[in-house]
């Protein structure tokens, strides 16, 4: 799997743990939008694109089905994000 491109929508809320949307491109083939970055107080993580279920429960519509796959997801979306904000 090869990520071919990164797009990072940076968030512009100062209160809010959200901090950028992401799309990527996988194999210059298959897109994936709306991947969050999210910071916390152990620092930004990823949350994949989910939707609310009729009992209140958000469910991954789309998701790595490995940790080593979900990793290079991570590092690509985050040094993308870091770039970015670097800007």
């Amino acid at each position: 799997m090869k990520i071919s491109d990164v797009r990072i929508r940076l968030v512009n809320k100062e209160d809010n743990k959200l901090k950028a949307v992401a799309s990527i491109t996988i194999d210059e083939c298959f897109v994936i939008h709306d991947i969050k970055v999210i910071e916390s107080a152990e620092g930004a993580f990823i949350a994949m694109p989910s939707r609310k279920t009729n009992d209140g429960e958000y469910k991954d519509i789309a998701h790595p089905l490995n940790t080593e796959t979900r990793e290079i997801l991570k590092k690509a979306i985050l040094s993308a994000y870091y770039d970015e904000l670097n800007k």
